[in-house]
């Protein structure tokens, strides 16, 4: 092992990407392919911080990793902008569904940039690849004879005079029990709900009692895609010729499925599956191509998946079939929170794998639990919680919100966020430890040796320290292949925890003032550790762009390489650095405490009238 970290150090080799315009990034056949995406999240909100690491952030540092080691990596989002959802709020807002979903895009679209996200491509599905993608796939599921079609019970309001689907009706989960289920998920359990299953229903928008009428619709027979369920060493075996390629996904040990997005697509195996309705009496949304139901838009939940593909041919144009239709080169990676598991790991994979046209099908599902705010949910109505631009009006840098968000990501189970804890990482985590030992080698470096890395003579302590570097790099790589965002994070925070014990325990301002064999090792001692401090911008990178991009100038580099494989000697002898200067602030408690106040709903319920108090409490506000 020593021997091989000396050659590492000294003959190490330094590889750096080639830039490619995201419209001309295209599969290479024989490579490894990435397609990346997160969650399109619905644009009738403002997105809050649960919903930024549920998806497109975690997607985002993800991307960001695979890039950097070399991989050719797609990443494609996008608002949801069809369904009840954007409908009930245009009539909230006084509004037209167009208005909302233009309003929010960009809103959504200015959140994501300041928090660093790097999508290819952030596009939408009210698009005419949208419709014309959607209803080919739905003709293709149609042709095979997947679908077919139902006059069913549904819930009727005479006041609105329209039949109630998903979001337009709520009432008393037939599951749990819990009283604001929606027509079509219960947000609290996550089954799936028929609107007539709803006890004591109400029409969301007058409140007034439905009745039941009939309606005529469409129905995707998920249940002639999955004859038989068995299982084999815990692993989901599909019977027939759709699941069985469904299930080739999930027993593949190179495949990443977090556990829970495991458990409730083996949970929906394990029930049954059923025929699904896919469609809705609503206006707003991919019109249904049969002159019988005209009338109908499809279900957002058959219609929102496609728009992956939409969205990358909105950017590549007819090349989107070479990331779409090429499973054989292409791997897939979706993001989401573990409410849209089911959607995306047996109905939208199902309408792929039903049309017959060689899609490519997920292979990796990164799904997150849920994250809360103080033990509470977010809520904008109650003034609860922290949303994409309230951390922008806090002044707090984005990539410190970013590295908290994914310090706290919610892999195995509910976290919360805690603004007591937030401030204690961020002075503890980043100001003590990662930010004071990169600015105590830079500016060491600096004051003592002009900036100039001087020659090294390595030594035992030091061939010791880089193998432990070493090894914190390979778990590094190993957390981020495996999908482990959070420990790839802590594991950046370990290196730099022993780059402050290797600085303090050879303490070259000492060293220097000693004999000329001490100053020679002091000269060593801030090299090996200016070169561990660029290392560290280099793993930072996925995290924290614009702290990597920092700290990568302070240490005089000007292009960021590929995240390596072992560690070397990046800086070499006679490399003069740029100025050290502090990466980050204290979070103090005065601030704390005023951000306490802001966002935990004691300000909307002071200012709230007595009408809106009363919805407050309802609320449970």
């Amino acid at each position: 092992m020593p021997k091989q970290v000396l050659s590492n150090w000294k003959n190490g080799e330094i590889v750096f990407n080639d830039e490619i315009p995201s419209e001309k990034k295209i599969p290479v056949k024989g490579e490894k392919n990435v397609l990346v995406t997160s969650a399109l999240p619905y644009v009738n909100n403002v997105p809050h911080l649960g919903n930024i690491i549920g998806s497109v952030l975690s997607a985002d540092v993800f991307s960001r990793y695979s890039s950097q080691r070399g991989v050719r990596t797609l990443y494609i989002c996008g608002t949801d902008e069809y369904g009840t959802a954007t409908e009930t709020k245009a009539l909230q807002e006084k509004t037209t569904p167009k208005e909302i979903c233009d309003k929010y895009h960009a809103v959504h679209k200015g959140i994501y940039e300041w928090f660093n996200i790097k999508f290819d491509h952030f596009g939408r599905t009210t698009t005419p690849d949208q419709t014309e993608i959607c209803q080919d796939i739905f003709m293709k599921l149609k042709n095979n004879g997947f679908t077919s079609s139902d006059s069913v019970d549904q819930l009727h309001c005479g006041q609105c005079d329209k039949f109630l689907a998903d979001r337009y009706v709520h009432g008393i989960c037939p599951f749990c029990a819990y009283d604001d289920a929606r027509g079509d998920q219960c947000d609290k359990c996550g089954k799936l709900i028929n609107a007539i299953e709803l006890k004591e229903p109400k029409c969301s928008v007058c409140r007034s009692d439905p009745k039941v009428k009939k309606s005529s619709h469409i129905f995707l027979h998920l249940d002639q895609l999955s004859v038989s369920y068995t299982s084999e060493n815990g692993i989901d075996i599909f019977q027939d010729q759709v699941e069985k390629q469904l299930n080739a996904t999930l027993e593949n040990g190179n495949n990443r499925w977090s556990p829970n997005a495991v458990s409730i697509a083996r949970s929906w195996i394990k029930t049954g599956l059923e025929k699904r309705c896919i469609t809705r009496d609503l206006k707003w949304g991919t019109a249904v191509p049969l002159e019988e139901f005209k009338s109908k838009v499809f279900y957002v939940w058959f219609d929102a998946p496609i728009g992956y593909l939409s969205i990358t041919k909105g950017l590549l144009g007819d090349d989107w079939t070479k990331w779409w239709k090429n499973p054989e080169e292409v791997e897939l990676y979706n993001f989401l929170g573990k409410d849209n598991v089911a959607f995306h790991s047996v109905m939208f994979p199902a309408s792929q794998l039903g049309a017959k046209d060689n899609y490519t099908i997920v292979n990796h599902m990164c799904a997150t639990e849920y994250l809360n705010y103080e033990n509470a949910k977010f809520s904008k109505s109650r003034g609860t919680g922290v949303f994409g631009n309230d951390a922008q009006d806090t002044k707090i840098p984005a990539d410190v919100w970013r590295f908290y968000l994914l310090y706290m990501r919610p892999e195995n189970q509910d976290t919360a966020f805690s603004w007591d804890d937030f401030s204690a990482k961020v002075n503890s985590e980043l100001l003590n430890n990662l930010g004071n030992f990169c600015n105590r080698a830079l500016a060491f470096l600096a004051k003592q040796y002009t900036g100039v890395i001087p020659e090294m003579d390595l030594k035992e302590k030091d061939i010791e320290f880089l193998a432990a570097i070493q090894e914190d790099l390979k778990e590094y790589n190993e957390s981020l292949d495996a999908v482990k965002l959070r420990n790839g994070l802590t594991t950046i925070l370990a290196l730099t925890s022993k780059g402050n014990s290797y600085l303090q325990d050879n303490a070259p301002w000492k060293l220097m003032k000693g004999s000329e064999e001490d100053q020679k090792r002091a000269k060593t001692v801030v090299g090996v550790a200016v070169n561990v401090a660029y290392l560290t911008s280099i793993l930072l990178y996925p995290y924290m762009p614009q702290v990597s991009d920092q700290l990568q100038k302070q240490c005089g580099a000007e292009k960021l390489p590929r995240i390596p494989d072992v560690v070397t000697c990046f800086l070499k002898a006679g490399h003069k650095i740029g100025k050290p200067e502090p990466l980050f602030e204290k979070l103090d408690a005065e601030r704390v405490a005023e951000f306490k106040t802001r966002f935990g709903g004691q300000q909307v319920a002071a200012e709230a009238k007595p009408e809106e108090k009363a919805k407050l409490s309802r609320e449970g506000g």
